[in-house]
């Protein structure tokens, strides 16, 4: 239960920073979560434990940082998607 709820916030925060890397597409705070929490699992489909292996950083940095690349990619592709509906 814990490492969910940690997983959540952690994907949260990761949302919301990629948010900001998107400024000029931004979503709302309830979307920059819910597509943080995604990219947190693709961040961890993507690169795994290596980032952690390879780095040596703390378990909970290398999930952030995982989890920010994640949502960059979720995020970066709701942009494309978003964009391609305005006119």
């Amino acid at each position: 239960m814990t490492n969910l709820l940690t997983s959540i916030l952690i994907g949260a925060l990761a949302g919301w920073l990629a948010d900001k890397v998107f400024a000029r597409f931004s979503f709302s705070l309830w979307i920059q979560i819910l597509l943080g929490i995604v990219g947190g699992f693709v961040g961890g489909w993507v690169l795994g434990n290596d980032l952690e292996l390879v780095l040596g950083l703390p378990s909970i940095v290398s999930r952030v940082i995982t989890s920010f690349i994640g949502a960059l990619i979720v995020l970066g592709l709701a942009a494309l998607i978003k964009g391609k509906k305005q006119p």
